[in-house]
C-alpha cells in the first residue's frame, strides 16, 4: 500500500471538517528503510495534525507470498514500534494491524465478487511478480491482494452526515492503478447498491522524497530488489550507514550538481540531504561547489546518523516493553473496529445479507 505532509484544505476549513486519511505498510522485513522514511513514514506523522488518520500494518498482504511465521510476528511488532518512534500518536492516529480487525477479509470477498478476472489480472505489480514468480509460485491471494487494498480503504470511508466527505489516500506512482482500481469499485458498489462509499483521492504529499538504490541510482531502493549495499535501514547500526553513505556510487566529475541524466547517483544523495535537513538542493550545490564528493558524503553520512539514532533507540525501549506495545495495538484496533463494523453492517444490508438478531 501507499506507502502512506499538507494542510487541509480551504474547503474543509469553511465547513469543519477534518478529512479523513487511511494508509498501510507492510511488515515485511526487519527493519523499515531510508525510502519508505523519507518517501511515506515521515509525511504520516504531519498528516495526523491535519487529518483524522488511520494507519495500519497489512500483515494478511505479506502473506501472499511464501513466509515464516515466527519473523511476521516479530516483524510486525517491530513495525509498529518504528512508527511509534518515528511520531505517531497513538491518542491522534489509530494505529493498528490489519489481521485484528476482520471486516478487512470480509469487505475484501464482497468486493472480489464484483471485480472481473480482467481488472485483477491488468494489475501491473500482479504481472511483473507472477512473471517473477511463475504461475507455480503465484497465488490467488497475490492476484486478488488489489482488492483486498481496496477494502482496507473504502472500511474507513466517512459516513453521510460526517461532514464533508473526503477519504485521501497517500500514494506513489506505483501505486496509482491500484487506486483507480479501488474508486471503481467504490463507484460500481454504489451504483448497484446505493450510495455508501467515499472514492478515494490521491494524496501526493508536498515533503515526500523520491529515493533510488545507493548502487544503482537508476532503480527505486527497495527490500525486495536492492542489494543489501544499495539500502539503508532505519535500524542500521551507525558504522554501517556510514560506510553504505561513503561507498555510494556516484558519477565522472567531482561537482555536486543536481542532474537527473547525467548525474543520477550525486543526484540521489542531494535528494536524501535536502530532505534530511530541509535545506534547498540549490543551497546545498552552492554550499559544496568545490568541495569534492568526499566531504560532501561525510557530512550527509553524519545527518542520516543524526536522524535514525533516535528512532532506533525508541525503536528497541518501545519493543521491550511488549505489554505497553500490546495494549497500544489493542487501543488501536478498538478504536479501528468501531469504524469497520459500521461499515459492514452498512455493506451486509446493501447486498442483502440477513442480519444474525439479537
Amino acid at each position: 500500500m501507499p506507502e502512506a505532509s499538507s494542510p487541509a484544505t480551504s474547503a474543509d476549513a469553511a465547513t469543519g471538517a477534518v478529512p479523513r486519511v487511511l494508509s498501510g505498510i507492510q511488515p515485511t522485513a526487519d527493519s523499515f528503510h531510508l525510502g519508505n522514511y523519507l518517501g511515506a513514514l515521515r509525511q504520516w506523522v504531519a498528516l495526523q495534525d491535519t487529518h483524522e488518520a488511520f494507519y495500519c500494518v497489512v500483515d494478511m498482504h505479506a502473506i501472499t507470498v511464501e513466509h515464516d511465521p515466527a519473523a511476521l510476528r516479530r516483524r510486525t511488532k517491530v513495525a509498529v514500534a518504528q512508527l511509534l518512534a518515528m511520531g505517531l500518536d497513538p491518542e491522534r492516529a489509530t494505529v493498528f494491524v490489519q489481521s485484528h480487525v476482520p471486516e478487512h477479509a470480509e469487505l475484501a470477498w464482497v468486493l472480489n465478487c464484483l471485480t472481473s478476472f480482467g481488472e485483477a489480472g491488468r494489475m501491473t505489480q500482479f504481472k511483473d511478480k507472477s512473471a517473477k514468480q511463475g504461475t507455480s509460485g503465484t497465488t490467488v491471494g497475490l492476484f486478488t491482494y488489489p482488492i483486498l487494498q481496496a477494502a482496507d480503504i473504502l472500511l474507513y470511508s466517512p459516513e453521510p452526515g460526517e461532514g464533508e466527505r473526503v477519504l485521501r489516500v497517500p500514494v506513489g506512482e506505483d501505486q496509482r492503478q491500484h487506486l483507480e482500481l479501488t474508486r471503481t469499485l467504490a463507484q460500481r458498489f454504489n451504483n448497484r447498491f446505493g450510495e455508501t462509499f467515499v472514492p478515494p483521492e490521491a494524496h501526493i504529499p508536498p515533503g515526500a522524497a523520491k529515493i533510488t538504490d545507493l548502487q544503482e541510482p537508476d532503480a527505486k531502493m527497495s527490500k525486495s530488489a536492492s542489494s543489501p549495499q544499495g539500502i539503508i535501514d532505519v535500524l542500521e547500526e551507525p558504522g554501517p550507514m556510514r560506510k553504505k553513505i561513503m561507498r555510494a556510487v556516484t558519477d565522472t566529475g567531482t561537482e555536486i550538481v543536481y542532474d537527473e541524466e547525467k548525474k543520477a547517483g550525486i543526484t540521489n544523495l542531494l535528494r536524501i540531504y535536502s530532505a534530511l535537513e530541509g535545506t534547498p538542493i540549490p543551497e546545498l550545490e552552492k554550499r559544496y561547489a568545490g568541495s569534492g564528493y568526499g566531504q560532501f558524503k561525510k557530512d550527509l553520512a553524519q545527518i542520516v546518523v543524526d536522524t535514525f539514532t533516535p528512532i532506533r533507540e525508541r525503536t528497541y525501549a518501545l519493543l521491550d516493553d511488549e505489554a505497553q506495545l500490546d495494549k497500544v495495538l489493542a487501543h488501536g484496533a478498538g478504536r479501528a473496529s468501531k469504524v469497520a463494523a459500521r461499515t459492514m453492517e452498512i455493506v451486509r444490508d446493501r447486498v442483502g445479507f440477513v442480519g444474525r438478531g439479537h
